[in-house]
């Protein structure tokens, strides 16, 4: 669409309505920005909404704010889940909806419905290309996510699997014999629920993550997913096969054949459930940012694209150093950060921001991401 269609402009246009989206659109509200605008493909919450009926959160949600600390799933100052869900450990449709009251709450400026197709430099703008229109704007915030879009590849026929992240209810899943594939938050809590349906399961990963010593959640289990890999129905139920690479699954006269990198061959009549992660949603802007080795955005102690500025990014895909963001209570740390570039950008003062700071959410470059740092 040509410039001379453009709708609106804006100073800032935040994609993804999920937790990182709603929490910047928030911050940078905070910062005294009016002029933004969030869009939404789905509605609000929509990633959180689809996750299995029985996943929850491994990190709780209780009410700590009196000693001056957040709620670890909390995305903006003063609001808590533990408070409006009253549930320790939230489901994603629990957690969708406190989503949706807090946007409704902060009046932040949503469309929903509303597919981004690209996002364009176009001299010191950016033109966003949805369905219906184009829209002008100074900065971008990427904010969607990482949930819809499932890592399907890994081993030849792995497109046989069905993707954990397609599951709407492990109850419902037919069959009292399941293979998962990945060991790690999303393949445990699959086995413990089928476990919990007293369904045999063999839970198959190329490490031992249920080993790991690690205190960070992002690279071992978390004491959540430990505590539960004791109960007796997973004990009783669940064959752990660590070690245990796959290469290949086939379908063979209505059995599926697993076969495992030493020779062992497995046989199920059901779909291998697949555990694999996510592609995450920032390959779709990937040519607007450097890549770093490991194949995420390369970014600037601002979380700005060092190719092109003024486009910036929030969400799990956030990656310092070694420094690994995928959580809330982590990737919120980066908010402030955003909002005070956009700010300053604008000419508008940052000290709004400052309680970011009494809250534990870090306004200066990186200093949250010391392994030191309890947050983090």
């Amino acid at each position: 669409m040509s410039s001379g269609n453009i709708a609106k402009s804006y100073d800032v246009i935040v994609i993804g309505g999920g937790a990182a989206g709603i929490g910047v659109a928030i911050a940078l509200r905070h910062a005294g920005i009016e002029n933004i605008v969030l869009l939404e493909r789905h509605i609000v919450g929509a990633s959180f909404a689809l996750w299995p009926d029985e996943t929850r959160f491994i990190t709780p949600s209780f009410p700590s704010n009196s000693v001056g600390m957040l709620d670890l799933n909390s995305i903006a100052i003063g609001v808590s889940p533990a408070y409006s869900i009253e549930v320790e450990h939230p489901t994603g449709k629990q957690y969708a909806a406190h989503l949706q009251g807090i946007a409704k709450f902060f009046e932040l400026p949503i469309q929903e419905e509303t597919s981004v197709l690209r996002v364009t430099n176009y001299g010191d703008d950016f033109l966003v290309d949805t369905a219906n229109e184009t829209l002008r704007a100074k900065h971008v915030v990427w904010a969607a996510g990482e949930f819809q879009y499932p890592q399907l590849k890994g081993f030849q026929g792995s497109e046989l699997c069905r993707h954990t992240a397609t599951v709407p209810s492990y109850e419902e899943l037919e069959g009292d014999k399941f293979i998962v594939i990945g060991g790690y938050e999303s393949g445990v809590d699959a086995a413990y629920h089928l476990a919990h349906r007293k369904a045999r399961v063999g839970l198959f990963d190329s490490g031992c993550p249920w080993k790991d010593e690690s205190s960070d959640p992002s690279v071992a289990l978390s004491v959540y997913t430990q505590q539960r890999m004791r109960e007796k129905c997973f004990l009783d139920q669940v064959g752990l096969h660590p070690e245990t690479t796959i290469n290949s699954v086939t379908l063979e006269n209505g059995l599926y054949h697993v076969t495992a990198h030493d020779g062992q061959l497995f046989r199920i009549q059901n779909p291998p459930l697949l555990a694999g992660g996510f592609e995450g949603s920032h390959r779709l802007v990937a040519d607007l940012f450097e890549k770093r080795s490991d194949g995420f955005p390369l970014l600037s102690e601002h979380d700005e694209s060092t190719l092109v500025p003024g486009l910036f990014l929030c969400g799990p895909a956030v990656r310092h150093d070694n420094h690994v963001f995928c959580f809330i209570y982590k990737y919120r740390q980066r908010f402030a950060v955003v909002a005070k570039a956009i700010a300053t950008s604008l000419g508008l003062p940052a000290n709004a921001l400052e309680n970011y700071r009494q809250w534990g959410m870090y306004l200066d470059d990186l200093s949250c991401c010391g392994e030191e740092c309890a947050a983090c």
